[in-house]
């Protein structure tokens, strides 16, 4: 998401409070055509680790972007959207994952722990 330049990006961990997924992943965009490209590039590159989405869902109208990835699922928002929408306070009780700075080193075993847990 951030490569595309997402606002705001959050994850949530949800596993103890639903069965739907274990992880919601929530990002702005400034556009509906930023929000596409956004989505676009989560695709892109969880498909080049032989990842797919099992649904993708509001690419016609790029206000909000669902991409489910079965433990995963990636929501990407038109900024009006997500602040009608709020899934922040629907999921309020969700731990909040930090997510590393993009300059950061990745630490070590998290693309194994992502790509082992879309597979799930």
């Amino acid at each position: 998401m951030l490569d595309k330049k997402a606002l705001d990006v959050q994850v949530l961990h949800v596993a103890p409070l639903t069965s739907i997924a274990d992880y919601l992943v929530l990002g702005s965009a400034e556009s509906d055509r930023q929000t596409r490209a956004v989505a676009d590039s989560i695709v892109d590159a969880l498909s080049r680790v032989n990842q797919r989405p099992l649904s993708l869902e509001g690419t016609a109208s790029g206000q909000w972007v669902l991409i489910d990835f079965g433990d995963v699922v990636a929501h990407v928002f038109r900024q009006d959207a997500r602040s009608h929408y709020a899934l922040e306070r629907l999921w309020s009780d969700a731990r909040l994952i930090p997510i590393p700075d993009k300059d950061a080193a990745p630490t070590p075993g998290a693309k194994e722990r992502l790509t082992r847990k879309t597979r799930s």
